[in-house]
């Protein structure tokens, strides 16, 4: 609004010439200032709910004494909550179900078969340890799980995870990469008892210790309640490190696509340094296996894509990979690849099951830091997977016990030779896809395995490493499809898409472990900045209506008349409270820190002159009446340029919290504006942060603040009836005055 002298500027110079006036009436003397309500306006006042206090000790005592009540109720309760299966086996109807189950679990297990031998290998163990993997892991998952459709086995990015520890251990250990015997001095002689362990039996004793560590961590976190800690892998995220990881693994599997005979590499750069080996080495590609390669990728990716493209006709998908592995077992060993072409086989695979055994205690402290990015993935794979098909078909998936679920099936099934596992994304869709109906087609999956690991497995000696290389590779197009979805992500969200490539990148260049947790750091850094970096608008009004929204993003919005309504689109903090200032001042134009400065260099030079015309009026007009002094304009009444608004109003709805800086700020700001004669309201505060302002002394005293709003709207009518007698109270003030003091007040 325009101000046309002092008084409208600063109330407070108001104030101070009204004083100097004699014979004003009590009304004139009894102005408004900002920091007084209207006479008629009456404050909307909630009667707030007595809080809940929380008592650390009684919720303690409270849960202790729920877990130490025992009787016959509580006993089947905590059981029916361990174990699932006793909930909903009992209500199995075989008519409905079981036919559904049955297909499904045929179907998993012909698909299982090849993955589990072609996982071992990316793992760096024996193909039998995979068929025991999913094996042990689909059993233990019926019984424990709240997911109908998750299959648990072997998970490619995990067993990457697992071949990079395990392979690590091994070079530790003293074994060679690139053959199967000890070397020289580490062999344990058999003449005093003693078991000669060779690379094998090394790498599965690592693999098993490290697979009990990842079970102790899921099952301890599912104890604990900590199932919320897979929210800070968002989805960007775990698809980056997702996608990195299948690089990787396809880096790994090219040596044995082309028969190369090459070191695996480690650590930081492996990527890199792998695709330098595989070009230095390229003239010792075995042709046999680079032609078997070829001609597989050509059968089983064409039959895959059918697969995909008519799989809401086809009741179930084509068994390619199955097919394609029989066929080049079969045609591997008539024609003696093995000695005539020096192509790399299975070899020997076992039948029957080991003896259990207990994982190495002494390997436990090198293993922990290796475990636990494993247990996070798993358990974030298994549990997004179960709700997306929980929310699908219409039923309840607990996190916790997912995570104490799949805890169990790393830590039992490590006693028997097996390695980390979690929900497979790959057979889980198969799974559902075949119309399984419970977790019984798990079971039937494990008759399928069972037949492999008692009987069939001895049948795959000639099987070429090079067919499981394939095999892994075409498994991983759902990893390298969401490439194509990046340029959608970017349109979407910039920021997201930018998460998705750190992970990626880090994931792949650097390693897996430290890639994860690079995209961890960089995703909730992301998040800081966008609190710390909020959008901050102006507010416009609905024409005849109560709403008000941003004046940037829509087109006929009203503004208010001498009032600036100001949203912050986030919580205030420390970290973001300088912009938050900055944004305020911007929005508004009015920097009430500037003009205050500028206000101070003006009072200086003011007084500067007014000594100086006082030292001149009193040698040469000593003849001035004393009543003409006392209305002399003081260096205080100085002016400055008028403002266009008279209230400030904050739209706090979008802040769930603020700090006690934040509050601070708030204070600071709103005495800022009140020096200029500008208020400050505060509005749409939720609860929490109304009591937060309470107790900071928001509203008491009398510098403080107006006690926060319920809406806009109802601030803007109190700042509108505020200056309504704001203006009357000074047009009363201004005709109480003398005519001889406005004569002299005009004259000066």
């Amino acid at each position: 609004m325009s101000r046309d002298s002092c008084s409208q500027s600063f109330p407070g110079a108001m104030e101070d010439k009204s004083r100097q006036t004699s014979g004003q009436s009590k009304d004139v003397q009894s102005s408004l200032t900002p920091g007084e309500p209207p006479v008629n306006f009456t404050h909307i006042k909630l009667e707030e709910n007595e809080p809940i206090e929380f008592r650390t000790k009684d919720f303690i005592l409270k849960k202790a004494r729920e877990i130490c009540k025992c009787n016959h109720q509580t006993i089947i309760t905590f059981f029916c909550q361990l174990f699932p299966v006793l909930d909903w086996l009992p209500r199995y109807n075989i008519k409905t179900q079981l036919l559904g189950d049955v297909i499904s679990g045929l179907l998993v297990g012909i698909v299982a078969i090849p993955q589990s031998i072609s996982y071992s290998l990316l793992a760096n163990q024996d193909p039998i340890y995979g068929i025991y993997t999913n094996f042990f892991c689909s059993i233990i998952y019926v019984a424990m799980a709240t997911s109908r459709h998750n299959f648990v086995g072997s998970f490619g990015v995990l067993c990457l995870m697992i071949g990079q520890s395990v392979n690590r251990h091994l070079q530790l250990a003293g074994y060679d990469d690139n053959t199967g015997s000890l070397l020289v001095g580490n062999a344990t002689s058999s003449s005093n008892g003693t078991v000669t362990c060779d690379r094998s039996c090394y790498a599965i004793t690592v693999a098993l210790s490290l697979s009990f560590l990842v079970g102790l961590y899921q099952i301890l976190l599912g104890v604990l309640q900590l199932g919320f800690v897979s929210v800070y892998l968002s989805e960007p995220l775990l698809s980056g490190f997702v996608a990195g990881s299948s690089l990787t693994i396809i880096t790994s599997q090219m040596k044995y696509l082309l028969g190369l005979n090459i070191p695996r590499h480690e650590g930081v750069g492996s990527f890199i340094l792998t695709w330098v080996d595989l070009f230095r080495y390229i003239q010792n590609t075995n042709i046999c296996d680079l032609v078997t390669s070829l001609v597989a990728l050509a059968i089983i990716i064409p039959v895959k894509m059918i697969n995909d493209r008519y799989k809401d006709k086809m009741k179930a998908p084509f068994p390619v990979e199955l097919l394609v592995v029989i066929i080049a077992t079969v045609v591997s060993y008539y024609f003696n690849f093995e000695e005539r072409y020096k192509s790399s086989v299975c070899g020997a695979i076992p039948t029957g099951f080991r003896k259990p055994t207990l994982p190495d205690t002494k390997l436990f402290s090198s293993l922990a830091v290796d475990a636990l990015p494993i247990a996070i993935i798993g358990f974030a794979m298994t549990v997004s997977l179960a709700e997306i098909f929980g929310k699908k078909h219409g039923y309840a998936v607990r996190a916790n016990q997912e995570m104490i679920a799949i805890g169990m099936c790393n830590l039992v099934p490590s006693f028997f030779y097996c390695f980390a596992s979690s929900a497979a994304l790959t057979k889980t869709l198969l799974k559902e896809s075949t119309g399984t109906q419970t977790q019984l087609s798990s079971l039937v999956t494990s008759l399928v395995l069972l037949l492999v690991l008692l009987w069939i497995a001895p049948l795959f000696y000639s099987l070429q490493t090079a067919i499981l290389g394939v095999v892994t590779i075409v498994n991983l197009r759902g990893g390298l499809r969401t490439f194509c979805e990046t340029p959608r992500m970017w349109q979407l969200s910039k920021l997201d898409t930018v998460v998705w490539w750190t992970t990626m990148l880090a994931s792949t260049l650097i390693t897996t472990e430290i890639g994860l947790l690079v995209g961890v750091c960089f995703a909730l850094l992301c998040v800081i900045f966008r609190t710390q970096r909020p959008r901050a608008v102006l507010l416009g009004k609905v024409s005849n209506m109560e709403i008000y929204e941003d004046q940037s993003a829509y087109k006929q919005l009203s503004s208010i008349a001498n009032i600036k309504i100001f949203r912050f689109e986030s919580s205030l903090y420390y970290a973001n409270k300088d912009y938050f200032k900055t944004a305020l001042y911007q929005k508004t134009g009015v920097d009430p820190v500037l003009l205050a400065a500028r206000h101070h260099r003006v009072e200086t030079q003011a007084k500067a002159d007014t000594g100086n015309r006082k030292s001149v009026f009193n040698t040469v007009f000593g003849c001035l009446k004393p009543s003409k002094k006392r209305v002399e304009k003081s260096p205080t009444g100085v002016c400055l340029p008028p403002l266009d608004m008279h209230t400030l109003i904050i739209d706090c709805g979008a802040m769930q919290f603020i700090d006690t800086t934040g509050l601070s700020v708030l204070k600071e700001t709103h005495s800022d504006y009140q020096e200029l004669g500008v208020q400050v309201l505060l509005a749409n505060c939720n609860p929490l942060l109304r009591r937060r302002l309470r107790d900071g002394g928001w509203a008491a005293g009398a510098h403080c603040g107006q006690p926060p709003f319920h809406s806009v709207h109802h601030a803007v009518q109190f700042a509108q009836q505020w200056y309504h007698e704001q203006h009357e109270s000074k047009e009363r003030r201004d005709a109480a005055l003398d005519p001889e003091d406005l004569s002299v007040q005009a004259s000066l």
